[in-house]
Parts: C-alpha cells; structure tokens; sequence
C-alpha cells in the first residue's frame, strides 16, 4: 500500500511538472530583456509595451474576445435547451437522431466541421445572399455549432442527477412551467451553466482550424495571428501576450470556483435548515 501511495504521489508530480513547467517558462522569458526568447538577456517589461503598441495584435484579441463572448453565450441558451429536450422530454420519435446530430461535434475532426461549414456558408451566399462573405458572423455560428454539443452534454448530465421532485411541488403548489424553470431549475443547474460557458469560451479563443477556413481576410482571429507568427519564430512579445492570456484565464477560473463553492454552500446550508424543519414538525406532532 505505501509503495502504491508513492508511486500516485510521483506519478501526479511529473504529470503536473509536464503540463505546468512550459507555462512557467513561458512567463519567465516574456520578461526577457532579449530578442532571443531561449536566452536570458535580463529582467525587463518591454515587450509588454511593445505588444501594447501591435495593431495587429490588439485588433485579432478584441475581435477573438467578442467572438468567444457571444458564441459562448448562445452555445449556453441552445445547449440548454437541447440538454432539457434529452434530458426531461423521455422517448420521443427522433430522439437517437437527435442525439447524435447534437454530439456529433464531440467526435468530429475539426477539420471536416470547418470544411463542411465553409461549403454551406458559401451555398447559402449562392442561395439566399446570406452570409454575405466569411467574416465575425461566420466565425460565431461556427463556433456555437461545435461548442454547443459540449454545454449540451454538461446541462443534461446535471439535469438527469437533479431531483424533480422540487419541480413537481412547485407546480402543486401552482406555479407556472417557465416560473418553475427560472426560479427553481435554473439556480440548480447553474453550475453547469457557468462551467459550459466557460468551456465554450475557451475552445472558441482557442480555435484555429475551423477559424481558418470561415474567416474573412477581415477578420484574423488572435490563434490565427499568433500561428502565423510562430511559423517565423517566436517572438518575445508573443511570449507576453500568452502570460496576460493565462493570467486572465487563472482569473476567471478562480472567480468561477468561488461562486460555485459560495453556491453549492448556501444550498447545503438550507437543505440542512429544511431537515431540521421537518424534524421538528414530526417532532411537534407527536406531542400532539
């Protein structure tokens, strides 16, 4: 047993020291006061400021962050309501086709979805005249197509362990369906929520393949500028753009943590008052 608990201790120490090592030397050469970004030329901060004054650079990251703004947030509304469709609506005709249809994109190669995507959107501009060119518009439905098999996969696994006796009450008790869905079954679920829009934000900052081929000339993506520069060389101002980018993520998920932690307090906190109620109303009536 104690060979075992050592062999999962170094075990866990390598695989965090291969994943977290690059990153932290990434960080600690991006205040490297030289060109080079493999040698220490000293400590200085001004590729920060030189990446401050990169158009190009600052003009892909604002575009990136819009994208993945509002692909995430429609990812979440869509995914929602196709988990809710699986998850509550039973057996229904069509539902293995649907099924597989909503988490195709989990299994699909990146490549065949953004190819795919490419050729409808060009038969739509054909069509109808809508899409009218590859651009931000292209980018978001592409990447809400992809993203939304993973909210989908993470609402209905919460909903499947959520107990439906709470709603089933709260419609007794003379509720409405969408009251019930926003005041009781939306708080329960929304853990899930925040970790599919946080997962859907994510994997659409860090798209490439599938932005390659629905962008317009317009419209670079910051993984399409930095992939573009990286096949030059590194540059040491892309080292810092990477530190600020993984200063923001360990942020989010930090902030993301408190909240669920704070919540998922505050529902064992009442479901422990809840008990302690109904232990005092059968203690109350056997009194009586």
């Amino acid at each position: 047993m104690q060979g075992r608990s050592w062999f999962r201790i170094v075990s866990l120490v390598i695989g965090f020291a291969f994943l977290y090592i690059p990153i932290v030397s990434l960080i600690v050469y991006s205040f490297n006061a030289s060109k080079l970004v493999t040698v220490w030329g000293g400590f200085s901060t001004k590729w920060y400021g030189a990446l401050l004054q990169n158009d190009q650079i600052l003009n892909a990251a604002w575009l990136s962050l819009r994208v993945a703004a509002i692909s995430a947030t429609l990812a979440v509304v869509l995914g929602t309501l196709a988990g809710m469709v699986l998850a509550r609506f039973g057996p229904f005709k069509g539902r293995t086709l649907f099924s597989g249809l909503t988490t195709a994109p989990l299994v699909m190669p990146e490549v065949i979805t953004g190819l795919s995507l490419l050729l409808l959107f060009v038969t739509m501009e054909q069509l109808i005249g809508w899409p009218r060119g590859r651009g931000m518009t292209t980018i978001i439905i592409s990447h809400v197509t992809f993203t939304m098999a993973f909210v989908t996969v993470l609402v209905q696994s919460r909903l499947v362990q959520m107990d439906e006796s709470l709603e089933e009450a709260a419609l007794d008790l003379g509720a409405r369906p969408w009251k019930v869905f926003f005041l009781i079954t939306l708080p329960i679920i929304f853990p899930a929520l925040l970790s599919g829009w946080l997962l859907a934000f994510t994997l659409s900052l860090d798209d490439l393949v599938i932005a390659s081929f629905v962008a317009g000339p317009g419209s670079t993506t910051l993984p399409m500028v930095i992939f573009s520069k990286v096949r030059l060389g590194v540059s040491p101002d892309i080292n810092a753009l990477a530190t600020i980018l993984v200063t923001v993520v360990a942020i989010g998920v930090a902030v993301a943590g408190v909240m669920m932690t704070r919540q998922q307090k505050a529902r064992d906190r009442d479901a422990q008052m809840a008990l302690a109620a109904n232990q005092q109303m059968i203690e109350s009536l056997k009194k009586d």
